[in-house]
């Protein structure tokens, strides 16, 4: 079933996250202490294919954010409106996309890996400076990565066989150095390169055109929150069973109404949820989650980025603390027992938020 016209989100203007639009967000990451954008915001979410066909393509989901007004002491939240699913069954039309600038501003959430983890690239003397790191690692023949990878892993104890990111824990997401089952490796060595070659902006990575941000997004993480272990997608036709499609059916539902962690609610016309639902290999789901999890990041201070996160591995899209959350008042304290009446109660400290 071929996916349904992308219609264009109305054009954006120049200001960004700061007062509300993508076109000067960036690296400039705006100040917690700003508040939330309050002008819509042109997102998209990614589903990759480091081997995209006609049959599968590189799929885009192109939408817009519409803020809810901020209330008092609340994360900021809104409404994303799905406008269109566009395929790019190439990676020269990938290419072209991204370069693209009648498609600027967005705020966009990729699915696949931006970096690879840390002890593997010290491990293997591989620059650790990270656009130095993509432009090695685009050098390589994809045998040799896999060979290279093969041979770390077999020196390695059962058990801890692949290194890990940082991130990689609080998302659930495989190791970026796989390549197989899933073959992510291979999607950061076709995909990165080209973000860093089209001179997007990589939040905490690498500085670029402020009217395109990409962030890494892992659709897995808001899936699970919403279905728990249910699976909703498969690209074998003997596994697009009847509970998948029910799976689909129920992940939409979810999103419609906004019931997950991210505050935000999406909208879209019947032909768009019809065709979310109707794609067994839930690719098309796939992009929409990422639109939402870009979503997210675009209303918060630093895109969302962790304190603590890794200048050579990159971060994924949601999978920290909220910097927007509020800070719980600290807990009343009572007075000791048999302490002198009018004594004042000692202060408690305030619980400090999750960094």
């Amino acid at each position: 079933m071929p996916a349904p016209a992308t219609p264009r989100a109305p054009a954006s203007g120049g200001p960004g996250p700061g007062s509300g639009h993508a076109a000067s967000a960036g690296s400039r990451d705006r100040p917690a202490d700003l508040p939330p954008p309050a002008a819509p915001i042109d997102v998209v979410g990614v589903d990759f294919s480091s081997r995209p066909t006609r049959r599968k393509p590189i799929v885009v989901a192109r939408g817009r954010l519409d803020p809810a007004p901020a209330a008092p002491g609340a994360a900021p939240g809104g409404t994303v409106t799905l406008l269109g699913l566009q395929p790019l069954d190439t990676l020269e039309a990938f290419s072209a996309w991204l370069a693209d600038p009648a498609q600027a501003p967005w705020v966009g959430g990729f699915d696949l890996p931006f970096g690879l983890p840390r002890e593997l690239v010290e491990q293997l003397g591989w620059p650790t400076d990270w656009p130095a790191l993509i432009r090695h690692y685009a050098a390589l023949e994809r045998p040799v990565i896999r060979d290279t990878f093969a041979a770390f892993c077999a020196a390695r104890p059962v058990g801890g066989k692949f290194a890990h990111r940082r991130c990689d824990g609080p998302a659930g997401s495989s190791p970026s150095m796989k390549w197989v089952n899933p073959p992510v490796a291979y999607m950061l060595h076709a995909g990165v390169p080209r973000l860093l070659d089209a001179g997007v902006d990589l939040p905490g990575l690498h500085p670029g055109d402020p009217a395109r941000v990409a962030l890494e997004a892992y659709p897995g993480l808001l899936a699970r929150e919403l279905l728990g272990a249910r699976s909703y997608k498969s690209d074998e036709a003997a596994k697009q069973t009847p509970e998948r499609l029910i799976a689909r059916k129920d992940l939409v539902d979810a999103l419609l109404q906004g019931r997950s962690r991210l505050g935000l609610r999406l909208r879209a016309r019947p032909a768009l949820t019809d065709a979310l639902v109707a794609d067994a290999s839930g690719d098309r789901l796939d992009a929409t989650l990422c639109l939402l999890q870009a979503a997210w990041c675009a209303l918060r201070p630093g895109w969302g980025r962790p304190a603590d996160a890794d200048p050579l591995e990159g971060w994924i899209a949601t999978a920290g603390p909220d910097p927007a959350a509020p800070v719980p008042a600290p807990a009343a304290v009572p007075a000791r027992e048999g302490a002198r009446a009018g004594a004042p109660a000692p202060a408690s400290a305030a619980r400090r938020r999750r960094a």
